[in-house]
């Protein structure tokens, strides 16, 4: 009998009755992993030797789960998916493993990434490509990409990832799961490997709402090690499911949701978007208000290069250190400067010096005010424009990206203007610390589409309440991939 596919409260009931022990899913969920790892390239490490746990009255506790490879696990190989750190073995754990740990859960991999989270792909892992476990010709999206294709797999119920711009989100639609960002500094980022400070935020991707709820619940926490983290000692996701909030008022953003105001139309974006509008008037038929707003399409298509310039800065900096002085391999040389530069040449992919180089541009001093300090003027009119619909509406409602799923081989990562919002525009969650959170939605062709719920800061209680509402209505939580012929 298979268990894996199972919720945290399925799992957590069959162990506590004794239908099944903590070691027999240890068991399955390790065989699972080798066969994904076969199909999907999701992993960097598969951990053989772990033990069973105690299971106790903690929902969490005997129960396996998969860890992007951003976040510090002590004596486990920890690589960012990077050649830089390829070898690199931490003595110490992130605050939210050790969280994790206290609760009794069992982590039986870490999952490959886009190299230190900036690609939105999966196809920048130093272990390979990740593929998309409905379609391997397929990718999941990124950068938490192998955690995305495991969980859509049915290897654990949950795994770790982290979201820097639509890094959890996407992947999750991706692959016809759900991905849940919390509230920026809700959970500690102490041990995970830093891309951009003011945007990365942990979160999970579950297979349902309330999943996500329990992982969260048990993760967050103010961190004296982590200065961004806060106290939410007094927000309880999985009790705020159990209640009864509505009714609601959700909007979505006309610009980027009506088919006629698209340059370019295609089969799949207005499959796409029609998807969309029914599972709108599936949620109004429910007693939930929806309304359309309008947005300045200028502002909207602003979205994706401020994010770019204030990523690569942030990113920039924060990896300066990768030097393979300290860490990672050494590169050849006469001297300091030959060693790093042979180093960070070899060690990082094409994309990464890419913005590398980006940073570095918009941080000179001649160029910060027209780039680095415009792109902090953009975010800052984006985040108010968000917290306005916020005064009036409970959440924002819109739908992921463009579609399903694209192909690995001949996709660009460049965007044409007209759809570049509405591809992009995940990435407000982070400039403001949004609670955002994707839920699959349907399909297209076999392919899963999702669509996204955010709403403002320290609101994640009801952010999640409207989520776990939503998904009742519709039949897609708790869906294993099974793969397109």
């Amino acid at each position: 009998m298979s268990f894996m596919n199972k919720s945290i409260l399925e799992l957590h009931e069959s162990l506590k009755n004794g239908e099944v022990t903590s070691q027999e899913l240890i068991n399955e969920s390790l065989k699972l992993s080798k066969e994904i790892a076969e199909k999907c390239n999701a992993f960097v490490t598969i951990l053989e030797d772990v033990k069973p746990l105690e299971v106790t009255e903690n929902l969490l506790s005997g129960i396996p789960y998969g860890v992007k490879d951003m976040y510090s696990t002590k004596n486990i190989l920890t690589t960012g998916s990077s050649n830089t750190l390829k070898d690199y073995v931490p003595f110490f754990n992130a605050t939210s493993i050790e969280h994790l740990m206290n609760a009794g859960a069992i982590m039986v991999n870490k999952t490959a990434c886009d190299e230190f989270g900036m690609g939105g792909t999966g196809t920048t892992c130093h272990t390979g490509y990740v593929k998309n476990p409905w379609d391997t010709t397929r990718m999941c999206a990124g950068s938490s990409s192998g955690s995305a294709a495991a969980v859509a797999s049915g290897v654990y119920p949950y795994a770790l990832g982290t979201d820097t711009g639509d890094s959890i989100r996407k992947p999750a639609a991706y692959c016809g799961i759900v991905g849940y960002k919390p509230t920026y500094g809700m959970v500690s980022r102490y041990g995970v490997l830093p891309f951009a400070s003011s945007l990365d935020t942990c979160g999970v991707l579950t297979r349902n709402v309330m999943d996500a709820a329990i992982v969260i619940d048990a993760m967050k926490g103010k961190d004296p090690k982590d200065m961004t983290s806060w106290d939410s000692s007094k927000i309880h996701l999985l009790d705020a499911l159990k209640e009864n909030k509505t009714p609601k008022k959700l909007c979505y953003i006309k610009e980027l949701c009506d088919i006629n105001l698209f340059e370019k139309k295609n089969d799949e974006l207005s499959s796409h978007l029609n998807n969309f509008m029914e599972k709108i008037d599936l949620i109004r038929n429910s007693g939930i208000v929806v309304e359309e707003v309008s947005v300045d399409q200028n502002l909207l298509n602003a979205i994706a290069s401020t994010y770019v310039i204030i990523s690569c800065a942030e990113a920039t900096s924060n990896m300066s250190n990768l030097t393979g002085i300290s860490f990672g391999p050494r590169g050849d040389g006469e001297n300091y400067n030959e060693i790093v530069k042979d180093h960070r040449t070899k060690g990082f992919s094409s994309l990464i010096k890419r913005r590398f180089i980006i940073g570095s541009y918009v941080l000179q001093r001649e160029n910060q005010e027209r780039y680095f300090k415009n792109a902090q003027r953009v975010r800052r009119l984006l985040v108010d424009t968000w917290k306005e619909l916020f005064q009036k509406y409970d959440a924002v409602i819109l739908p992921v990206g463009t579609g399903v799923a694209k192909p690995l081989e001949g996709s660009s990562d460049i965007l044409t203007p007209d759809i570049m919002a509405l591809e992009e525009h995940l990435q407000v969650g982070n400039f403001g610390g949004f609670p955002s959170i994707t839920i699959p939605s349907g399909f297209i062709k076999g392919l899963p589409v999702g669509l996204n719920i955010t709403g403002n800061c320290y609101e994640d209680e009801n952010v999640l309440n409207i989520a776990f509402q939503i998904e009742s209505l519709m039949d897609y939580k708790n869906q294993i991939a099974k793969e397109v012929k």
